[in-house]
């Protein structure tokens, strides 16, 4: 070399982010289907349908393991992308958080099957309103879901949509600080008290991770 620095032409940065992002998308894509089976096991909770509950957790127990092959495979594309991405521990990062909504997702689904084989006793009320407050987490990680997939074509706009994922997290608050009160009023056994608490506090942590990702997300706008 004669002394001068190599530079790569913008193009190929252009096209290694895209190449990060389009990973990340895939990614997502996984936990968003994984995040979506926690209300429907709320419902086979709240009619005591076992046999679907079962069903519902083994593929919960597969989305699982394809979040996690999917967050592998964008470690190794990072990886194999190397120093032409600056950027590349924010994407890293982002998927990080994402995909511990899945393993969030997993510990809930796990606790509510545990309740349902042991056959502890649940108010129908308290039911109801864990499936209110799993509503509203998946609405935040669908949110989430739409800032990223924003990013493509507009960043702009994807800034701008992730203030929805943080209206839904307040809302998810809301309906956590309520159902908080309610349980340690009820009188339960202490199984079930302690797996209604584990579970709320899952639920309520899925949504801080939403918003933890989309401002990841945020930052990644930045660069696109």
């Amino acid at each position: 070399m004669d002394g001068k620095l190599l530079v790569l032409p913008t193009e190929t940065e252009e096209r290694v982010r895209r190449r990060a992002l389009n990973v990340c998308q895939e990614h997502l894509r996984k936990v968003v289907e994984l995040a979506r089976k926690i209300p429907q096991m709320i419902e086979c909770f709240l009619k005591n349908d076992r046999e679907k509950a079962r069903q519902i957790y083994d593929e919960i127990r597969a989305n699982k393991d394809e979040a996690d092959n999917a967050r592998r495979f964008v470690s190794n594309e990072l990886a194999e992308i190397g120093a032409i991405l600056i950027s590349r521990e924010d994407f890293l990062r982002f998927t990080d958080l994402a995909n511990e909504i899945a393993d969030l997702s997993e510990g809930i689904a796990f606790r509510l099957l545990q309740m349902m084989e042991h056959d502890w006793h649940v108010p129908t009320d308290i039911k109801k309103d864990l499936l209110k407050l799993s509503e509203s987490v998946l609405e935040a990680v669908l949110k989430l879901r739409e800032t990223v997939m924003v990013l493509s074509y507009s960043p702009e706009k994807a800034a701008e949509k992730a203030g929805d994922v943080e209206l839904a997290e307040r809302r998810v608050d809301e309906l956590y600080r309520t159902l908080e009160i309610k349980i340690l009023n009820s009188k339960l056994e202490i199984q079930a008290l302690l797996l209604l608490w584990d579970i709320l506090q899952l639920l309520e942590g899925s949504a801080d991770k939403a918003e933890d990702a989309v401002e990841a997300a945020r930052i990644i706008s930045f660069m696109m």
